[in-house]
């Protein structure tokens, strides 16, 4: 029976005009830090371009797109399926070939 962890830390996340508390494990504070800071930024950079032209609503979705967008492309740069299947493909040519030149 695995234990469960309860070393976990209790930090608040500023975003927006919100504070957000969280109970995190110690290794993954940066990483939630980080996330609060890409959001604010990238709220910020939408709030100066759209402020007073769209609601407060809709600048946290523009915002929200917008790094669901990156992290897609970041998904999408990371997919090893095509080198994975070319692999293959290139194996299974060579072996085919020195098959043929033993012959």
């Amino acid at each position: 029976m695995s234990e469960e962890r309860t070393d976990k830390l209790h930090i608040r996340l500023n975003v927006g005009d919100t504070t957000i508390p969280m109970r995190i494990f110690p290794e993954e504070e940066e990483k939630y830090r980080r996330a609060a800071k890409l959001i604010r930024s990238t709220v910020t950079h939408y709030t100066s371009r759209a402020q007073g032209k769209k609601s407060a609503t809709d600048i946290l979705y523009m915002a929200l797109i917008d790094i669901a967008l990156k992290y897609e492309d970041e998904v999408e740069r990371n997919d090893t399926a095509p080198f994975t299947d070319m692999l293959t493909r290139l194996t299974s040519e060579i072996e085919d070939a020195l098959g043929a030149s033993k012959a």
